[in-house]
């Protein structure tokens, strides 16, 4: 007697148990998916996701307030600098648990994306987070960039290796030299990396202010596409967050000059640190101080902006002064 084997190709979807998107740091970064962080070279790529390894290493806040439930090991793997030191020296400023952070071993083979190991660190370090920096360090002498088949192939397995695992793997990519059109296509290599990935960041800095970057998001296809990151990178007073802000699109430029005066600087930070929410008075005037600015200038600066302060469950907050903005049941002008 013959057996009939059902072999259809085809399935329906009521047949799919439906699951949630899991995130290691929402809106950007989603478990089980590929992360694409992308800018020019110099922008502040590595030294910012070193920042958010930190806080993920030692269960701390991430620059938009989501808070780390607890720390978690995380993979990262950097082609471009020394191991003792730069990236160990730069963990350590950022504050990481070194415990923490693991790298695959180069030795006799070198790395690369379709590498078995990957996958096997991953499993054995239970890490959540694992970058590569940057990708195009990690492609064979053999692959092409530019092409979008191999690339397509590449960036699907390791896509797979992250939904196994259910860890986020972030790229961390370099620009093309193309200047105009949409930032999505500039990007190093196919667009298909890009195609694949689920969320692509882009860090750039502000054009008359360069000490100031934005991380954002320009493709965001789990989560609607809000608010960026705002952080300073200095060469005398190093990495500080300034948090959640309103990108200004392509202009991408506060206003703020070289020349500009403390208390019109104090002006220019605090609209956008309030540009996306309220924060607390506190946390605004403490990230203030830490660049140099003293608090009767913040003070000043606050008066003339009309920014006003309510209090909140016994916490004071910082707010932009809008003619449309209703004034919250919970304020308290005590």
């Amino acid at each position: 007697m013959m057996i009939k084997v059902d072999t259809r190709p085809y399935e329906y979807y009521s047949t799919v148990m439906e699951k949630r998107v899991e995130w290691l740091w929402y809106p950007f970064i989603p478990y089980g998916k590929l992360t694409l962080l992308q800018g020019d070279p110099g922008e502040g790529k590595s030294t910012f996701i070193v920042h958010v390894a930190a806080a993920l290493t030692t269960g701390g806040i991430l620059p938009n307030g989501v808070e780390v439930n607890e720390p978690v090991t995380v993979i990262y793997q950097c082609a471009e600098d020394s191991i003792e030191d730069t990236i160990k020296p730069r963990l350590i400023e950022a504050g990481a648990d070194c415990g923490k952070v693991a790298f695959i071993v180069d030795g006799d083979q070198t790395l690369s994306v379709d590498d078995e190991r990957i996958e096997r660190s991953i499993q054995e370090t239970g890490a959540r987070l694992f970058v590569l920096d940057p990708l195009q360090a990690y492609i064979k002498q053999d692959g092409d960039l530019q092409s979008a088949t191999r690339m397509r192939s590449l960036m699907r397995r390791l896509s797979s290796v992250a939904e196994r695992n259910q860890c986020a793997i972030v790229l961390i990519g370099h620009l093309n030299k193309a200047s105009g059109g949409k930032s999505l296509y500039r990007g190093l290599g196919s667009i298909d990396i890009a195609a694949i990935a689920r969320s692509v960041l882009m860090i750039t800095r502000d054009l008359e202010h360069p000490e100031i970057r934005y991380m954002y998001p320009i493709k965001s296809s789990l989560a609607p596409e809000s608010y960026g990151i705002s952080f300073i990178l200095d060469p005398d007073t190093g990495f500080h967050w300034i948090g959640k802000c309103l990108f200004r699109g392509e202009e991408n430029s506060t206003g703020i000059t070289t020349n500009t005066s403390k208390k019109d600087r104090a002006k220019e930070l605090l609209r956008l640190m309030l540009s996306a929410e309220d924060v607390k008075s506190t946390d605004a005037y403490s990230r203030l101080v830490w660049l140099g600015i003293s608090e009767r200038t913040i003070r000043t600066a606050q008066k003339e902006l009309g920014i006003e302060a309510y209090r909140k469950s016994n916490v004071w907050y910082l707010r932009l002064a809008s003619p449309l903005q209703p004034s919250s049941e919970e304020d308290d002008d005590g």
